[in-house]
C-alpha cells in the first residue's frame, strides 16, 4: 500500500491506515471498517471462540445476523468509528483478524467502545492498538467521557483497560460485568494514543 508507514513506535502518530508490528513479529493494517468488509467480518466472527464471542457479545451468538453485519460495517460517521486490523499489508490474502469500535449518540459527549480479537491473534498488543486509536479519535471529535462493559471474568481486558488509565467499577445491574470508563479529557489517559 503506498504512503503507508510501518509503525512499531505508537509516539509516531501516524494517521490510519497504518500497518502496526505485533509481539511475535506479524503485522496488520489497521483501517476504517467497509460496508464491503460484510464477509470479512462475518469470516472472522467464525473463527472467534465461543468464550472470546461470549466476552465480546455477553451472550451465546452461533452466528451474526445480515442486520447485524450491516450495522456493524456501515458506522454512523457523526457518532461512530469502527475500526478493522487486517492481516498482512492488506494484499489479497488478507483477512479480518480484529475488530474495535466505539458507539456515540447525538447531543452526547460519551461513547461506548467495544474490542474483539481472533484468538490466534490474541495476546499480541493488538487490543491496544486498536483500543489506543479509538481514544485518539474521540478526542479529536470532542469527546469527553469512554466507557465499555466488560466480564467481571475477562481479565486481560480489565488489565489493559486499567493500563491505559480506564477507572473499573462494578455494574450496577449485573455481578458479573465491570464498567470501565475513561476522561478522554484527563492528562495523560490514555497515553500513547495515535490521533488520525
Amino acid at each position: 500500500m503506498t504512503g503507508t508507514v510501518m509503525q512499531d513506535d505508537p509516539a509516531d502518530r501516524p494517521a490510519l491506515p497504518a500497518l502496526a508490528r505485533l509481539r511475535d513479529g506479524r503485522t496488520v493494517l489497521l483501517r476504517e471498517i467497509r460496508a464491503q468488509d460484510e464477509d470479512g467480518l462475518r469470516a472472522a466472527f467464525d473463527r472467534l471462540s465461543a468464550d472470546s464471542r461470549y466476552a465480546r457479545f455477553m451472550m451465546p451468538l452461533r452466528e451474526p445476523s445480515p442486520a447485524m453485519l450491516a450495522a456493524a460495517t456501515r458506522p454512523d460517521p457523526r457518532h461512530d468509528l469502527a475500526l478493522v486490523a487486517v492481516s498482512g499489508d492488506g494484499g489479497p490474502d488478507q483477512h479480518i483478524v480484529a475488530g474495535a469500535r466505539f458507539v456515540g449518540a447525538a447531543g452526547s459527549d460519551s461513547c461506548e467502545f467495544a474490542v474483539a480479537v481472533v484468538d490466534d491473534w490474541q495476546s499480541l498488543g493488538l487490543a491496544r492498538r486498536l483500543l489506543e486509536s479509538l481514544i485518539a479519535v474521540a478526542r479529536t471529535r470532542g469527546l469527553r467521557r469512554m466507557e465499555g462493559f466488560v466480564l467481571a471474568a475477562n481479565t486481560p481486558m480489565r488489565r489493559l483497560a486499567r493500563r491505559l488509565g480506564f477507572a473499573d467499577r462494578g455494574c450496577d445491574d449485573d455481578a458479573t460485568l465491570r464498567v470501565v470508563s475513561l476522561d478522554l479529557a484527563g492528562a495523560g489517559a490514555g497515553a500513547g494514543a495515535w490521533p488520525t
